[in-house]
């Protein structure tokens, strides 16, 4: 937990290293290139989620425990589930 609040701390001070040092710019940026990036952002995150959707819906979702033994009953249609 030490190690976490240093580092972090560490992150941010070195933010407001970069920040406070900052040079005039004399470039033009797009008004859109905020949305931009916005919009990077969050395929990125939906890419992500999409990625471990399983993981996700684990967190959300109930084991169903309606199997006798772990192994399901055989019927003459197939296979069903013992409540």
């Amino acid at each position: 937990m030490k190690r976490l609040v240093l580092f972090s701390l560490s992150i941010f001070i070195g933010v407001c290293l970069i920040v406070a040092s900052e040079r005039r710019a004399w470039g033009y940026v797009d008004p859109g290139s905020g949305l931009l990036a916005l919009q990077t952002i969050g395929s990125l995150l939906a890419g992500f989620g999409y990625f471990l959707r399983r993981r996700i819906r684990r967190l959300f979702v109930r084991p169903q425990e309606n199997k006798i033994g772990g192994v399901p009953a055989a019927t003459e249609q197939g296979v069903r589930k013992v409540a």
